[in-house]
């Protein structure tokens, strides 16, 4: 059982004292975590809750998630953290589909799914972390009558430990089942074998504890040395995540390239005392464009590690490292992790030949609950396909050139819109770029650009052209975007991945 290593390992050792958590309300050892994972580990399982059942976690990042995640884990049942920013509909999808039996949510987001709770049929109980809310038990009441000791429920490493739904990137969200092994499987591979993390190491992800990212950022690799964890339950904005790392420097900082760029076009209004403590600063969810990169290193005043992971393989497997970053690509593969890029006959890919990412390593998903077409898709003969769109240089690092669903086909050639994009960030009054597919006068497919300006810049015609002749004159012209569009934001999932499908829907 996976908690025994993360939770009670720390126990044996004799590092109760160390802090394990800082969240917003305070500070928390291990000892007093472990306490919490036990109380709410009896909690679940005295609530009419049989072995195997699954526990929704509809939580802000805060001590509670760690405690019901561990606590549900440890007690024999499937802990499946849910992203706190869905709507209605996605949360009535993803209950009905993984059936599950409990839901703890935080009180700030009762409102909002308080119509799906009364429709969900498998739900048999509803408790409320924070302030009172209705007519549901609280998760802290319900803790202090708890027993403190519990004995973890036994499990063979490749038991279904939790599940996390995938972000719904290319549309609905499907249930990814992952192993109990996992978890520390990427704590050794990426953890330790990329970043280093030992005790004195202190985590902040901006990246929420509720996708695959964000919970090795903030549990599994602090967890599985004794290092601390530092939460923040609001939105990551600029300011408030600068002031976060103001008042608990931080020595990793695990961010997305959104933030890193809003970042940017931020600085000067920005408290940085935060950063004279870090060592590495960490980029996943998208790929960090080039310049971005650069710029941030400036700022952070440590590199950026641009590395890419997915949901199916629980964190990332391709990175750049410590002594070894090029921006603009994805690095090489992590230690423990093996990579192909396989072209359209089938076959493998010759350097600088696009090719589709496919990854085996030890913490791929067991399969998609309840989608055996899209299991046999995905997991094939001990590979993962990600359906990432790759280049490998000559010296191995791979470059990343888009979903193989947002590839383009412009003049008989194959364009990246991720290449574009990078171009177009590269323009100072942009701040954001995203490139999707679009047919002109004769249903030729050619590139069109969803822009988001800096702020105090002014959209108009002129500044549309001065665009493109700036993409022209980069990379090749027949990739510069025939048609842009000046928007306040773009549509993104909560992990900070642009959903192109949906720029697609909304194109003239």
């Amino acid at each position: 059982n996976a908690a025994a290593d993360f939770i009670d390992r720390h126990l044996q050792t004799g590092h109760a004292d160390n802090v394990a958590v800082i969240d917003d309300q305070g500070c928390y050892t291990y000892g007093a975590l472990a306490e919490r994972v036990n109380r709410t580990g009896n909690l679940l399982a005295g609530s009419g809750l049989q072995p195997g059942d699954r526990i929704a976690m509809v939580l802000h990042d805060s001590i509670d998630f760690p405690a019901v995640f561990w606590g549900a884990m440890k007690a024999g049942f499937v802990p499946i953290p849910l992203n706190t920013m869905l709507a209605a509909r996605d949360y009535a999808h993803i209950l009905e589909d993984s059936a599950a039996a409990a839901l703890v949510i935080s009180a700030a987001l009762l409102d909002k799914l308080e119509p799906v709770i009364q429709s969900t049929a498998s739900l048999k109980q509803v408790i409320v972390a924070g302030r009172a809310a209705g007519n549901y038990p609280l998760l802290e009441e319900l803790q202090s009558y708890a027993s403190a000791v519990l004995a973890c429920t036994p499990a063979t490493p490749s038991a279904i430990a939790f599940w996390l739904y995938s972000s719904g990137s290319t549309g609905q969200p499907k249930g990814v089942m992952h192993h109990h092994a996992s978890l520390m499987q990427t704590a050794v591979c990426y953890g330790k074998g990329i970043l280093g993390i030992s005790g004195p190491d202190r985590c902040f992800s901006a990246a929420k504890l509720f996708f695959a990212y964000g919970l090795g950022n903030g549990m599994s690799f602090p967890f599985a040395v004794g290092a601390c964890a530092i939460l923040m339950a609001g939105r990551p904005t600029p300011a408030a995540v600068t002031e976060i790392m103001a008042r608990h420097p931080p020595t990793l900082f695990f961010g997305v390239p959104s933030l890193y760029a809003a970042m940017l076009a931020e600085a000067g209004s920005l408290n940085c005392d935060g950063f004279a403590k870090l060592r590495a600063c960490v980029s996943a969810g998208e790929a960090l464009p080039e310049e971005i990169g650069k710029h941030s290193e400036l700022l952070f005043g440590v590199p950026i590690l641009d590395g890419i992971g997915s949901t199916e393989m629980l964190h990332i497997f391709l990175s750049n490292r410590p002594g070894d970053v090029r921006y603009g690509s994805s690095g090489k593969p992590v230690p423990g992790y093996h990579a192909r890029l396989v072209d359209e006959q089938g076959g493998e890919a010759a350097v600088d030949e696009i090719g589709e990412l496919v990854i085996a390593g030890p913490s791929a998903a067991v399969a998609y609950w309840n989608r055996p077409d899209k299991t046999q898709q995905v997991f094939r003969d001990g590979w993962t396909w990600t359906g990432d769109k790759y280049t490998r240089d000559a010296q191995g690092y791979y470059h990343y050139c888009g979903r193989a669903d947002d590839m383009l086909k412009v003049s008989g050639q194959w364009v990246s819109p991720f290449e574009v994009e990078s171009t177009l960030v590269l323009h100072p009054d942009i701040q954001e770029a995203a490139v999707v597919g679009d047919a002109d006068e004769n249903n030729l497919v050619k590139p069109r650009a969803f822009v988001v300006l800096k702020p105090g810049r002014v959209a108009n015609a002129s500044l549309r052209s001065a665009i493109q002749d700036f993409v022209k004159m980069r990379i090749a012209p027949h990739k510069y975007p025939r048609w842009i569009e000046f928007v306040d934001a773009l549509p993104k999932t909560a992990t900070g991945k642009i959903q192109r499908f949906r720029l697609r829907s909304s194109s003239p």
